[in-house]
């Protein structure tokens, strides 16, 4: 097949099903995406007893693809500015220290959690796994995702002050999680990084990520200060969204922190000009229509890859555990966070069960599993984190409206 055909196919299936969970099913449309081409995938699975070639055609689709590729070098760019520049910055600021311990210590100890615990559960499951495996895994699930945290926010009806600490924690934690992988990686090749040489990595990538966005930001919105056409508007912050996250990868600083900074930086910046100067509503306009799509097709991608994950009785099992273990632990943290800032910030109002809850992994924990080196146990964690990855978009994110039974959650008018 053709790139446009691919492209076309993948297009079509994120319409079809998203018209089928709106209309028939009345599901979220992202989830119920990714449920029915979850369905279709096992389908066509199934098909291949009766049509043979039918399985090996849909794996070859699927493996054209580069799910990794595609997500972290091409649409976490766009996903991540989106989500920042459509941020309510008010609240951001005055969640500040939450997101900070949240996004660095939170992390840490969520990662280092998590690789007890996996070498934990796979020897009582028969397994022999190496320290770093379990630490690849670590690295790679503790981070919550952007993508399905930002997406589950802008369909519920969360207090602003709990969708800022949500929000802000997933869009700032990607650099500490892709640090620690890279930390793990280097010493899967034998080269073991002292926790000041992890230190120092952490502070340059995530110093040169941030100075970068801003500077690119303002560069940017002085040239829509001094145009009056939308279309133009547009286009120059399609060239800091794409451009500047190909900069940032190309310098060797953190892309995701770049696109983050240079998202909310433009926000500020654009706060600060007159309405007739900048398009602000077409612009906020046009990247929900970014970042809604982007997100049927993301979804979709994310049904597709079960096609390819190398699926057993023993990562069914691990998979299970692993999603008891990151919720108990990601609620231990978020208890332990919230008890710190509210020794400095007396009465600071949050919802432990909340942000547990509302914690999501997605689409990038899958991308850098894929990323994993088949040498350093790539087949149990994809399969690992594919079940927590479905389990934390389908369960977690398909239920978070319960929680408005306990007073968590508040209707959007009432914010």
């Amino acid at each position: 097949m053709t790139t446009l055909a691919i492209v076309s196919l993948i297009i079509t299936a994120a319409a079809c099903f998203g018209w089928f969970s709106a209309r028939v099913f009345r599901l979220p449309v992202t989830i119920g995406s990714m449920v029915l081409t979850f369905i279709t995938s096992m389908a066509l699975m199934l098909a291949s007893h009766w049509i043979p070639g039918m399985h090996t055609w849909a794996v070859a689709l699927v493996e054209r693809l580069r799910f990794e590729d595609l997500i972290l070098h091409g649409m976490l760019g766009l996903l991540l500015f989106a989500g920042a520049f459509l941020l309510d910055l008010k609240y951001l600021a005055q969640e500040k220290l939450m997101v900070g311990l949240l996004s660095v210590i939170g992390t840490l100890l969520s990662t280092a959690g998590m690789a007890v615990t996996m070498h934990w559960v796979l020897a009582l499951l028969g397994g022999n796994p190496p320290w770093v495996e379990c630490f690849f895994f670590g690295a790679l699930i503790s981070p919550t995702d952007p993508i399905a945290v930002l997406e589950m926010l802008h369909r519920v009806g969360v207090a602003k002050n709990i969708q800022a600490q949500l929000a802000g924690e997933s869009l700032f934690n990607d650099g500490v999680g892709a640090v620690l992988f890279l930390a793990v990686l280097s010493a899967s090749h034998g080269v073991a990084p002292s926790l000041g040489h992890i230190g120092l990595m952490l502070l340059v990538q995530s110093c040169g990520g941030l100075v970068m966005g801003v500077g690119l930001a303002w560069f940017c919105s002085e040239l829509m200060r001094r145009v009056e056409a939308f279309e133009v508007e547009v286009l120059l912050t399609l060239a800091l969204a794409l451009g500047g996250y190909a900069l940032a990868e190309t310098l060797h600083v953190s892309a995701p922190l770049e696109a983050v900074a240079a998202g909310l930086a433009l926000r500020r910046l654009n706060m600060t000009h007159h309405h007739t100067e900048i398009s602000h509503a077409s612009l906020d306009r046009f990247w929900k229509v970014i970042d809604e799509v982007q997100n049927s097709i993301l979804f979709v991608l994310l049904g597709l890859e079960v096609l390819v994950i190398p699926f057993s009785r023993f990562t069914m099992e691990s998979g299970a555990m692993a999603a008891l273990g990151i919720t108990v632990i990601r609620a231990t943290v978020v208890a332990l966070m919230v008890g710190v800032v509210r020794l400095f910030q007396r009465g600071h109002e949050t919802s432990i069960l909340t942000l547990t809850w509302g914690g999501l992994r997605g689409g990038l924990s899958i991308a850098l599993a894929l990323s994993v080196p088949a040498a350093n146990g790539r087949g149990w964690i994809l399969a690992t984190t594919y079940i927590v990855v479905i389990f934390s978009i389908v369960v977690q994110g398909g239920t978070i409206d319960l929680i408005k039974r306990f007073g968590y959650v508040v209707k959007r008018g009432a914010r």
